[in-house]
């Protein structure tokens, strides 16, 4: 059975990054977009240089802080009125950092679990709810290899946001499945972005920014329930990470 096209697509978090990337990938392919995120003047940019680039789509923008809940609606209502329906949300928008446990820093983790797990959260709700309103949508969420176990040091909130982001996409997905609104969770392995700062040099297994957004759109465009991107070498790692002794995975965090 062929998938519905998926004409109209909010990404949150889109002023950067991989939400940036995806925006570009997805206006090549002639999508309107609903694009978010705190800082407008970026997307305001990139805006102008989509439509220049591709005159034939239609952009809309709004200043969204995830992390205020209400805003989360009141913006994703907006799109909904501005564009009639919204075919597909990305839930994207995040934060990296994190700090070990126990050394002071409740205050860095609290706000990455805010922004990774609750404001995720409210997207979800949001998009969800007019989907049911619309009898269809695709709600996709990015997660991360991290995930997939509890990890130690700066990565050990952040870790657990994503395992408990993923868990909530999975059961959306269990609540939708004899519905036609699809869900995909997106497990991202090492993609250049900004948040990856100066440690994408030394990071193994790292790809470019573009070449990690192409993958990430080509996967949502098969509507998986998950996915591993990139395929190679994510999900052989994600199988390890799974299975080895956590002593190893620890290891290799």
């Amino acid at each position: 059975m062929s998938r519905p096209l998926r004409k109209t697509i909010l990404i949150t978090g889109a002023s950067s990054g991989l939400g940036e990337g995806m925006a570009r990938l997805f206006a090549a392919k002639g999508r309107n977009l609903a694009l978010c995120a705190r800082r407008l003047d970026r997307l305001e940019a990139l805006k102008a240089e989509l439509l220049q680039k591709h005159p034939g789509i239609r952009i809309e923008l709004r200043a969204l802080d995830v992390n205020q809940h209400d805003q989360v609606f009141a913006v994703f209502n907006e799109f909904k009125q501005a564009f009639g329906t919204i075919d597909r949300v990305i839930v994207n928008a995040g934060l990296g950092k994190g700090q070990p446990i126990g050394k002071g820093r409740f205050d860095a983790n609290l706000q990455t679990a805010q922004t990774n797990f609750i404001a995720a959260l409210a997207q979800c709700e949001a998009a969800v709810g007019i989907f049911r309103e619309q009898k269809a949508g695709h709600l996709v969420t990015i997660s991360s290899m991290s995930a997939m176990r509890g990890l130690p040091r700066n990565l050990t909130t952040y870790a657990a946001t994503k395992a408990g982001l993923a868990a909530l996409t999975e059961g959306i997905r269990a609540e939708l499945l004899k519905t036609p609104i699809k869900v995909t969770t997106i497990f991202p392995g090492y993609i250049e972005t900004e948040l990856s700062g100066k440690s994408a040099g030394k990071t193994p297994m790292m790809v470019d920014g573009e070449s990690g957004s192409r993958a990430l759109v080509a996967a949502i465009e098969r509507e998986p329930a998950t996915a591993c991107v990139p395929a190679w070498p994510w999900t052989l790692m994600g199988w390890i990470m799974r299975n080895a002794p956590l002593s190893v995975v620890a290891r290799m965090s």
